[in-house]
């Protein structure tokens, strides 16, 4: 398996990691496999290992190809210029799509926390958008902006009928980023015609990742988001069936 990290800009801390599966003659119709970019939450003030690498490799055993960005953060976090670096981490893979064996129009990226709200802006403000958005618990209302490293604006307002399709989940507990920024964005996505899917579970709070004992710190926190596990096997039935 390929794994490799590139540096997209001059700053160092701006980073792509690429988990690329070897290429195998007993499954030729997986040489070409769609592709999943990672935005890890963190308030934008650090991008958070439980939403990186194990996301990553989550996909990569469902069929995909995988990618983690580590973007702009705290005093470099005001916008564009983590938007600057998702699209250029989208255009990367694009441009090398045949060195990664990669599909470049089936090309999905998920975020969560401050990372959903840097996927949806990618998906709403970007000229160069991928092909599907999924967004864990996001940040998606000006509102948020307290806890944020820099101001934000409401994606909502740049939802367009050029938005991608898009998989949210939450849970409608959530004590950090209120659950009105999921039905929000699903709203607007609802006034464009976009396709979307949305997920609200009963529990889980904030930052609850794949809720597995990889992710999950504590038995407490991993029995309360067992049943949070669904998102990631319903998000793959939903990408398969748009990529189809």
């Amino acid at each position: 398996m390929l794994v490799k990290t590139y540096n997209l800009t001059d700053d160092p801390d701006i980073t792509l990691t690429a988990y690329i599966p070897d290429i195998s003659e007993e499954m030729k119709n997986m040489k070409i496999k769609p592709s999943v970019l990672v935005l890890p939450g963190g308030a934008y003030k650090f991008c958070s290992d439980r939403e990186a690498e194990p996301i990553a490799l989550a996909y990569l055993a469902k069929g995909f190809n995988a990618f983690v960005l580590r973007y702009s953060l705290n005093e470099k976090s005001a916008f564009p210029t983590p938007l600057n670096d998702a699209s250029k981490a989208l255009k990367f893979i694009r441009d090398n799509a045949a060195e990664f064996y990669t599909d470049p129009q089936k090309i999905a990226v998920i975020g969560f926390s401050a990372g959903g709200h840097l996927a949806a802006a990618l998906s709403t403000m970007s000229d160069d958008k991928p092909n599907a958005c999924i967004l864990g618990y996001p940040c998606i209302l000006s509102s948020t902006s307290p806890i944020l490293a820099s101001p934000v604006e409401s994606v909502t307002d740049y939802v367009t009928d050029k938005t991608p399709p898009t998989f949210i989940f939450a849970a409608s507990n959530d004590g950090a980023v209120p659950i009105e920024n999921s039905l929000s964005y699903a709203e607007a996505l609802n006034r464009n015609g976009i396709s979307f899917e949305l997920h609200i579970f009963e529990d889980g709070d904030h930052g609850f990742s794949l809720g597995t004992d990889v992710v999950c710190s504590t038995e407490v926190l991993q029995e309360r988001c067992k049943p949070n596990t669904y998102w990631l096997d319903r998000s793959v039935q939903w990408l398969k069936k748009l990529f189809s």
